[in-house]
């Protein structure tokens, strides 16, 4: 009687198997495009061994009814340069005489260290010389190229590197180059390459992307009735910020005057986030509006602190409150027809409706 059924083994069994098969899976996650990589020196030396190989008229998988071997093109290897000598490149190179191949020439190239100045560097005398050596050349056709990273790899905030996920490069090419680390001149041809990816902060309009990104969620949580709110980045919570920005209104009867100094404190705070100093080093920065109202300064303070729904209906708890005691009488634009517009409207005249903030 207490024997498991069958059907109910083999369940188990099944069970047991799909566990072992999940916890067996290994998920990839390519959140960058895949690039060719460097090769360690031993993998590289393989390669050109097989390369040779090939070039052996003797091996039977590249003799044909000629008995020749077939002339492949130069094979060029790019190495992580982890070996002592800090190789970068490892060549191999056909000899040919005739129709035929008599032998093969191998090139490493190396690098020690990053330049500093161009007394590190041999000159372009030197190296067409070299150029003419090593390939029998007679003339040699110099042209030049210079790349420029606008933006920069990585950036340091707070003593830490972040690494950029957007790219702003200059390419210039130029014909007749005349030194060793020229300057583009003027006559040369330039292609500027951006990359650009949703979120980063580096980008001007960040700001506006994360605006549009809490629009999202708000939207998202009125179909589903379940909102994910972001994670504040201020010091002070919304109540806070939503009371200060009414005792301010209190103390001064000066629109105008009142937000020059509130943009003068929001700069302030601005400037202790990270995307205050990302911006900064790009030094490029959208002209902010300087006109705007009461229902708008709210939504500035209010979509960069809340981080639930009470804080929302503490929020406007605070402003219907003060609106019906008639403590304050902010300036609304005059084509507002938002629902606290009417209310400020209102307030002009005493006669402020009554809101259920629930729901």
């Amino acid at each position: 009687e207490k024997m498991i059924p069958k059907s109910e083994e083999k369940d188990d069994e099944s069970v047991e198997n799909s566990y072992l098969v999940e916890s067996n899976e290994t998920y990839l996650d390519f959140e960058e495009p895949l690039r060719p990589l460097p090769l360690p020196v031993t993998q590289a030396r393989q390669l050109l061994s097989y390369y040779s190989l090939a070039h052996n008229p003797y091996m039977c998988q590249v003799r044909n009814d000629s008995k020749t071997a077939a002339i492949l093109p130069p094979l060029w290897v790019r190495c992580d340069g982890s070996d002592p000598e800090g190789t970068c490149w490892l060549g191999a190179v056909p000899i040919v005489a005739g129709d035929g191949i008599t032998g093969i020439s191998f090139q490493s190239v190396t690098c020690k260290e990053p330049a500093h100045c161009k007394a590190d560097f041999i000159t372009l005398s030197q190296l067409q010389r070299i150029h003419k050596e090593r390939h029998h050349s007679s003339s040699v056709t110099m042209r030049g190229f210079a790349r420029y990273d606008l933006l920069g790899a990585t950036i340091g905030v707070d003593n830490s590197i972040i690494e950029c996920r957007s790219s702003v490069m200059a390419d210039f090419t130029w014909n007749n180059a005349d030194s060793i680390l020229q300057r583009p001149p003027l006559t040369s041809s330039a292609t500027l390459n951006i990359k650009r990816e949703c979120g980063d902060t580096q980008n001007v309009v960040h700001e506006l992307y994360i605006e549009l990104e809490f629009l999202l969620v708000l939207a998202k949580g009125l179909k589903t009735g379940e909102t994910d709110w972001p994670e504040s980045l201020q010091t002070k919570s919304a109540v806070e910020l939503v009371q200060a920005q009414i005792d301010d209104l209190k103390s001064k009867l000066d629109g105008f005057s009142n937000l020059r100094i509130k943009k003068e404190e929001a700069e302030s705070e601005k400037v202790k986030s990270d995307t205050a100093a990302f911006d900064s080093t790009i030094k490029t920065n959208f002209i902010e509006r300087s006109d705007l109202d009461f229902a708008e300064q709210l939504w500035c303070i209010m979509r960069k602190s809340v981080s639930s729904y009470q804080d929302v209906v503490d929020c406007f708890t605070l402003v219907v409150r003060s609106l019906k005691l008639g403590e304050i009488q902010p300036w609304i634009h005059r084509g507002s027809s938002s629902l606290l517009s009417k209310m400020v409207k209102q307030s002009y005249d005493g006669t402020v409706e009554n809101i259920a903030l629930k729901g």
